[in-house]
């Protein structure tokens, strides 16, 4: 699996870190998200799934090549 954001896109709710926080974090200056793992571990896949399904701004992509 592999996961990308688009920062632009981003509108800084911060859903994906409270479903993944081990994988996304957000910039202290304005909210926006920031990727912590691309290819996330197996531990954290399902979450970081469920973060792209709640993203309200359709942010963050998985792919699960």
């Amino acid at each position: 699996m592999r996961v990308a954001v688009d920062q632009e896109r981003c509108c800084g709710t911060g859903n994906c870190v409270m479903i993944a926080p081990e994988v996304f974090d957000q910039r202290d200056s304005d909210g926006v998200v920031v990727l912590r793992q691309p290819q996330p571990p197996p531990a954290h896949t399902a979450q970081a799934r469920r973060a792209a399904a709640n993203c309200p701004c359709a942010a963050i992509k998985v792919d699960e090549d």
